[in-house]
């Protein structure tokens, strides 16, 4: 075979390889401080018994086709209808994941003519959305709502028309802090925008039961939120919830709804039991929280972090291959850390990402902290 073909795409795998950006798939080892199974239920035995007792009363493994087709299984409308009323919204929608639900958001609802002010740091699946979808977009300083308000205001002025729009994160995943909700909503009411809001590392672990950080404000004609159920949840795919109009319109209109095959019934039925969960065990967010501030005291004690006061906590290294080589000798040690770079976050800020979860007791948050002590110190 003529190895010509190939040959830029092997250039470009060395040129990351040289920058210390060159991904590569490793196995699960080490003691959990890096995924989103915040509340450790993606191996418990509730979600474990619901899903067998459902392939035990013959529910298929497959959807069989888009919801639109044959793939519409009861499991999906029963997942959206408790989804709906948890949140407090008056639809849900159930998607594959949260990458593509963002994606179908900001290709579907905001229309040519409109305008969409992104936060600069919002997830990737938004940034896609904006750049593929048909309204205009401006990304505003993070966390900044004077900056959104500008984009909207100077967007006016130069004379648009449209509809503006706001998308966001609750909770950002890279930095662990909150979004200032309360005054985007109050923002988007003068400006008679809709705002969109990814609760991926909120949802189960902020709010009443869980519901998130912008649950106050759920169940209003200009909010769309979205729920992965892949995180605290512990299954996968995505709910999207908002006003039934806008359900109804993704139905109608959203290609990446339409035209994709529905996401399996089981994981339909995992994540309505994980919603049950949130309710009936309150103890799991609490220990996690208390988790949270134990860690959170270890790492500014220890090492001199400001805490993120969230499950998410960035440890900024700068350097690439710095960060890269702590990552890996935590690993080497037991503890399941990665290591953040660019292009996921800005140049000069690669770090570690630690994730707190009820995969991790206290002794293993100590003992992570004093290897992290001790690798810094040799690295």
């Amino acid at each position: 075979m003529n190895g010509a073909l190939l040959a830029r795409y092997e250039a470009t795998l060395q040129g990351l390889a040289r920058k210390d950006r060159l991904r590569t798939l490793k196995p699960r080892a080490g003691l959990d401080f890096s995924s989103n199974d915040y509340l450790g239920l993606a191996a418990s035995r509730r979600l474990g018994e619901a899903v067998a007792a459902a392939i035990a009363r013959g529910t298929p493994v497959g959807a069989t086709g888009s919801r639109l087709l044959r793939g519409n299984a009861p499991e999906h409308e029963a997942l959206e209808a408790d989804a709906a009323a948890f949140f407090g919204a008056e639809r849900a929608l159930f998607f594959g994941s949260g990458y593509i639900a963002n994606f179908a958001l900001l290709t579907a609802l905001p229309q040519k003519g409109d305008l969409l002010v992104l936060d600069e740091l919002a997830h990737a699946s938004m940034h896609e959305g904006a750049r593929a979808g048909r309204a205009e977009f401006k990304l505003a300083a993070h966390n900044d709502a004077n900056a959104v308000e500008d984009a909207i205001t100077s967007w006016r002025a130069e004379g648009g028309m449209g509809r503006a729009w706001i998308a966001i994160e609750s909770l950002y995943s890279m930095d662990g802090d909150c979004a200032p909700i309360e005054s985007l909503v109050a923002l988007a009411d003068r400006h008679q925008a809709f705002l969109v809001v990814d609760e991926a590392h909120a949802t189960g672990v902020w709010g009443q039961d869980g519901r998130g950080l912008a649950a106050a404000f759920e169940g209003r004609d200009n909010i769309i939120a979205l729920h992965t159920c892949g995180k605290a949840l512990g299954a996968s795919g995505a709910l999207v919830t908002g006003p039934g109009t806008l359900c109804d319109y993704l139905v109608n209109r959203c290609r990446p709804f339409i035209y994709a095959t529905a996401p399996s019934p089981l994981m339909a039925v995992a994540a309505r039991e994980a919603l049950a969960i949130l309710s009936d065990e309150p103890m799991r967010r609490v220990q996690l929280h208390e988790r949270i501030a134990f860690a959170s005291r270890q790492l500014a004690e220890c090492c001199g972090v400001t805490p993120s006061g969230s499950q998410i906590q960035p440890f900024i290294i700068g350097d690439v291959s710095r960060a890269m080589a702590v990552a890996a000798a935590l690993q080497a040690r037991g503890f399941d850390i990665r290591g953040i770079r660019p292009p996921t976050v800005r140049e000069g800020t690669s770090r570690l990402r630690i994730s707190l979860t009820l995969n991790v007791d206290e002794a293993a948050i100590s003992a992570m902290v004093e290897a992290l002590v001790e690798v810094l110190a040799q690295t």
